[in-house]
């Protein structure tokens, strides 16, 4: 049986309940996280619980996220995933349960803090090399998307928006510019640079994207961190998302229309390689550690 945590406390999925008056039932008043483990090894855990960190300074809510990474191993642990190939620890916090208002509780409340673990996996190499569709849709989302709020309609509506249209992903356009993915970082190829939005309050800068950029550099291949508008993206050489459980994804196909010449294009294999690579030091870097 799935054991998650709340509040404290290891218990079976079934035992845990939240309250109806749970600021983040009632108001979406929360943020969250999600942490990659390979091998049971967590990858770019520090940046995740700093950018949690970061989050809940903005909201106000008063949290130490230190003890949260043994908490997240912890789950691992508990779930028989430390030999998983690839799994998660999703992990949510809100303000806590309090009466209805929209303005901040006038006597202090513990914020609510619930985490899980599960199992996910990357698609099949033959599915990775055809690449992945997707359309264009308007970026509804508000103004602070830096901020990793549990408020997700407008990417929900934008990722269904996708599906209704027999593709796999969304890409968000605001005033013009292809901004990042429905869940994930975007990004295009331009003669051999790699090219993705830079942080701003309009994107969430993904720990992934973060790591891309890195390995990138590494690899001595170009990389350009500015405004992608929608007009360019029929003379982009290769498009592709980053995110934690996308890893580099390909693009190759927006809107009917096919991004290059069809294909998964070089860049994004390359990046994609020097990604995993990346992932298999940590891995096994983490795994001696605890050996």
């Amino acid at each position: 049986m799935t054991t998650v945590y709340l509040n404290g406390e290891y218990l079976p999925k079934p035992d845990a309940h939240i309250s109806v008056d749970d600021r983040g039932f009632l108001l979406g008043d929360g943020v969250y996280e999600v942490t990659p483990f390979y091998g049971g090894v967590p990858f770019g855990i520090e940046g995740h619980l700093e950018r949690l960190r970061r989050g809940l300074d903005w909201m106000r809510i008063p949290l130490d996220v230190h003890a949260l990474e043994d908490v997240q191993r912890e789950l691992v642990v508990r779930n028989d995933l430390t030999d998983a190939d690839r799994a998660l620890v999703y992990l949510q916090v809100t303000r806590g349960v309090a009466p209805r208002t929209h303005y901040f509780p006038t006597v202090a409340v513990t914020p609510t803090v619930y985490a899980y673990a599960a199992r996910w996996s990357r698609p099949p190499d033959e599915v990775w090399t055809r690449g992945f569709r997707a359309i264009t849709v308007p970026d509804r989302r508000w103004m602070q998307v830096d901020v990793k709020t549990i408020c997700l309609l407008p990417n929900a509506m934008a990722y269904q928006a996708a599906r209704d249209a027999g593709v796999d992903d969304a890409i968000l356009v605001r005033d013009g510019v292809a901004i990042e993915g429905a869940h994930q970082n975007f990004w295009a190829v331009f003669d051999g640079t790699a090219v993705t939005h830079p942080r701003t309050n309009l994107i969430l800068a993904g720990i992934t994207r973060g790591e891309v950029l890195t390995v990138a550099r590494e690899q001595g291949i170009p990389v350009e961190e500015r405004a992608i508008a929608v007009e360019e993206l029929s003379r982009a050489d290769e498009l592709f998302f980053t995110g934690t459980t996308g890893e580099v994804r390909p693009c190759v196909q927006v809107d009917g229309h096919p991004v290059g010449d069809g294909a998964v294009g070089p860049v994004t294999r390359a990046l994609s390689d020097a990604f995993l690579a990346r992932v298999r030091s940590v891995r096994e870097a983490g795994r001696t550690a605890v050996g």
